[in-house]
């Protein structure tokens, strides 16, 4: 029997792109150091009020017009009560019960494997973070760091029907909060997190009637891509597996965990035990009105996201269509190479050099291109001194690598080395008479039919040069000379 998935996703994703926290004077920003970026407001400290971070709001409101919700007339913010050592409040500030939160039924269309999908997006809201718990044998810590730095939940209707098709829309996304300024969204930094609802329900039926669903099975704060294509990929197959052995429908709603270590999902606890979170408006934020000026001024401030660029390089630069997906996967690798073709270089010349030479180096050393000494300044020389002749194709991998590793310019390097081609046809044809007088047998074969030793010919310049004659130029000048004999 086949089976059909119902995959739903909630993502959270800081915006790590303001100064402040959301409701503090607290420096928005990761540190290693813990406890250092924390302010009175964000320990609950008696006496202390929130003041709502406007930057915060705007970029909230950017992404729910990205993602083509609409937009709330009044913004509310509101108390979800519980208790956790991560939490100082007591309480976390979010937004959830009231109809209107920053953004709510809207669309994404997604790439996966060559083939748009659409998502419905249920919902986007604006809250606080909690801060962040290490567990050691010998007791735990808490880093406050991260309470109250913004953090966007976004809610999406169960509209994947595999681990392929999350992960691209997760990615998609990722991609929007960094071309958007609005979150780095580095998952090594934490600032991406994810929950995953899956669930199963027999091929034949109708997935338009809930009642066909399966047991909803919600998997917990996974904290990279690659675990929440094993999580689901993991718990789609143990419910297969209990379908098949007639187990199935005695499996209760719950809330799993993964497990790298084991590659599973680890029973948490019932959904019957779910808390009563008891929402109710945060009394120390009034509502607020959204004018529609402000919002008209967000979206005409909305930037080039991965899509259009990918559009652009294509249509206006001629790049391939592979070339221009591996060019807009990250923001970083998309402005190097504007940046390098807006100093003159010739894109499809750029493209190649980055997507074939640069990015492998790079994960060679585990580096990003942020980090990289290679500048487009340097790339933009390297691609005008092989267009010019100054040196060979060969020749400026070399010099490529090294400006990669020691930050010297291209021409810098060719100089040092000496490395700079011969395109002075007087100087190459006086070569090329030298070795015509020297290899006169080769003429006369050259003339009885064998054209192909101008190869030898031309070899014997580029060895008495150094490899410093021109190639292209050496064949036409040592077809001359012969002629001339």
């Amino acid at each position: 029997m086949g089976y059909k998935v119902l995959i739903g996703l909630e993502m959270h994703c800081e915006i790590s792109n303001t100064k402040t926290k959301v409701f503090s004077s607290a420096r928005n920003g990761y540190s290693e150091k813990a406890n250092t970026n924390v302010r009175p407001v964000d320990m609950a400290f008696p006496g202390t009020l929130p003041v709502v971070n406007k930057e915060a709001v705007r970029l909230a409101l950017m992404a729910s017009m990205i993602l083509n919700c609409t937009q709330p007339e009044y913004l509310y913010f509101e108390r979800k009560n519980y208790y956790y050592p991560d939490l100082p409040k007591g309480f976390q500030i979010t937004q959830e019960t009231k109809p209107a939160p920053i953004g709510s039924f809207g669309y994404l269309d997604y790439e996966v494997n060559g083939e748009m999908k659409r998502v419905r997006i249920n919902n986007l809201h604006l809250e606080e973070d909690a801060a962040s718990s290490d567990h050691y044998s010998s007791g735990s810590r808490i880093n406050y760091n991260r309470a109250g730095v913004p953090l966007l939940e976004l809610v999406t209707e169960p509209d994947f029907r595999s681990a392929d098709e999350a992960v691209a829309f997760l990615e998609t996304m990722r991609s929007i909060y960094q071309y958007a300024d609005i979150s780095e969204a580095d998952s090594k930094k934490g600032q991406v997190r994810c929950d995953v609802n899956v669930s199963i329900m027999e091929d034949n039926l109708d997935e338009e009637d809930p009642k066909n669903w399966g047991t909803k099975i919600e998997i917990k704060n996974v904290n990279s891509f690659g675990g929440v294509r094993d999580a689901i990929n993991y718990e789609i197959q143990r419910q297969i597996d209990l379908k098949e052995d007639g187990k199935y429908d005695e499996m209760p709603q719950q809330t799993r965990r993964w497990d790298e270590d084991s590659g599973t999902t680890i029973y948490m606890r019932s959904k019957v035990d779910a808390i009563d979170y008891k929402y109710f408006v945060e009394p120390n934020i009034p509502k607020f009105k959204i004018s529609k000026e402000w919002l008209s001024d967000i979206r005409k401030s909305i930037p080039r996201l991965a899509h259009e660029r990918k559009e652009e390089y294509m249509n206006k630069y001629e790049v391939s269509e592979y070339d221009a997906n591996i060019l807009v996967k990250e923001k970083a690798v998309a402005e190097f190479f504007e940046k390098t073709i807006s100093l003159g270089a010739n894109p499809k010349s750029a493209s190649n050099w980055i997507t074939t030479n640069l990015l492998g180096q790079l994960n060679k050393l585990e580096l990003t291109i942020d980090e990289a000494k290679l500048t487009p300044e340097h790339l933009a020389e390297l691609i005008k001194m092989v267009e010019d002749k100054e040196i060979s194709s060969q020749q400026a991998k070399g010099v490529f690598t090294e400006s990669l590793e020691t930050g010297k310019s291209p021409h810098d390097i060719a100089s040092e080395k000496g490395l700079k081609q011969i395109t002075d046809e007087g100087e190459i044809v006086k070569v090329a008479n030298e070795v015509l007088d020297e290899h006169p047998d080769v003429i006369e074969q050259y003339k009885n039919g064998k054209t192909n030793m101008v190869n030898y010919l031309v070899g014997q310049v580029m060895k008495k040069t150094g490899g410093k004659a021109n190639p292209s130029l050496a064949r036409d000048v040592m077809a001359k000379e012969i002629e001339k004999r």
